[in-house]
């Protein structure tokens, strides 16, 4: 049978991770819902690409915690899982390092990672950036590249300037439709390229995994889920 459609409690409306926007145009309402996913992320981007995905007979709830530190977003998915009346399957954790911020983020990444883990949780992180994985559908990189070369790269590739416009509402809610119909952009080679740059740095500690983004985890579960 279909899951139930989740009610929230009356104090939990106002709540950032409940203001959830409308349904995307793919999600068909009759279908049984067969598996139910969540991911919690740190910005806007990460959020709309995520919801982007035609996934069929799986509820997928996004929602952007907009740059808690790494543990408190970490805290913040517990509160959401006991504020939900929703049994999610599948729990994970989007964010990045932001390297140049330095070594007082080192331990708050490394323990994020721990502490979601030990409960339970999936975490796609990136080091340095998120965009990294959109980089990686148009060329392979193993260089520790600040999140600025990303955006100038996928700037010149997309045809604006991502720094100011990447950040867009309007342009997240249409980037993964971007990087399917680009020529020159393949989301297989992104995989192959995300999977073999963590193969060679996953015995490092979690901040000196640089380039690395396990985004690449979350989209093979998603892809499993796609509309044929």
């Amino acid at each position: 049978m279909p899951k139930k459609t989740r009610a929230l409690k009356v104090t939990d409306k106002e709540k950032a991770w409940n203001r959830k926007s409308s349904p995307t145009g793919y999600r068909v309402e009759t279908i049984p819902m067969n598996k139910s996913i969540l991911i919690v992320c740190e910005g806007q981007t990460e959020k709309l690409y995520f919801e982007s995905f035609p996934v069929l007979g799986v509820t997928v709830d996004a929602i952007n915690l907009k740059g808690q530190s790494k543990l408190k977003m970490v805290e913040s998915t517990q509160d959401i899982i006991a504020s939900s009346d929703e049994a999610y399957d599948e729990i994970w954790c989007v964010f990045d390092m932001d390297f140049i911020r330095g070594e007082d983020k080192y331990s708050d990444f490394d323990n994020a990672i721990r502490q979601a883990e030990s409960l339970g949780f999936k975490v796609a992180y990136s080091n340095d950036a998120f965009e990294l994985w959109f980089y990686l559908h148009f060329e392979y990189t193993d260089a520790k590249n600040l999140r600025t070369f990303y955006y100038e790269e996928l700037g010149k590739r997309l045809g604006l300037n991502y720094e100011k416009d990447g950040k867009r509402h309007d342009f997240c809610q249409k980037v993964y439709k971007l990087l399917e119909a680009h020529e020159q952009s393949s989301q297989a080679r992104a995989l192959e390229r995300a999977r073999s740059l963590f193969e060679g740095k996953s015995d490092l500690s979690y901040h000196q995994q640089n380039p690395v983004t396990k985004v690449f985890e979350l989209v093979e579960e998603l892809n499993r889920n796609l509309r044929r």
